[in-house]
């Protein structure tokens, strides 16, 4: 089980990474509302590589080339878990669920390590397990820490 509270809150710039990758990427996401999102991404160096879930490195591809490909995906995705239901609030499940306890930082760039690693209770007593981790790219342009890329859905465990 993951923090559910900013494990970074001596840490300006790792407290607001967290920040944009947990609680209000999960919010957004229960609300189907990009634009709570949006300008969390570097829009013009984003790059996103889809692991497939596979440990070869040769299964992986960049299946999303630019940030409209990923938001597209990333909307359809939120369409599908919306018809879900869940035996709690969505964001409350995932900061459960989800870890993201290291955040290197190295200059203006930063890795950041989330671990989709745990279950989400539904409604029917059942729930949905998640097993992967994602890497994610940030970069600081000189106002505030954005997304410029990642590696997703990378087998866990």
């Amino acid at each position: 089980m993951t923090e559910t509270k900013n494990p970074f809150a001596g840490d300006a710039d790792r407290a607001f990474i967290w920040e944009m990758l947990m609680p209000r990427d999960f919010e957004a996401f229960a609300a189907q509302d990009w634009s709570m999102v949006a300008n969390d991404f570097d829009e013009v160096r984003f790059l996103g590589i889809h692991a497939h879930n596979s440990p070869n490195q040769d299964d992986w591809n960049a299946a999303f080339p630019t940030l409209q490909a990923y938001r597209d995906e990333w909307l359809r995705q939120a369409a599908e878990s919306a018809a879900v239901a869940y035996a709690e609030p969505l964001p409350s499940a995932l900061l459960k669920a989800v870890t993201l306890n290291r955040i290197e930082i190295n200059g203006n760039v930063a890795v950041a390590h989330k671990k989709f690693d745990g279950t989400v209770p539904l409604a029917d007593g059942g729930s949905d397990r998640l097993n992967w981790q994602t890497l994610y790219f940030c970069r600081n342009d000189g106002d505030r820490w954005r997304i410029a890329g990642f590696v997703g859905y990378m087998k866990y465990r």
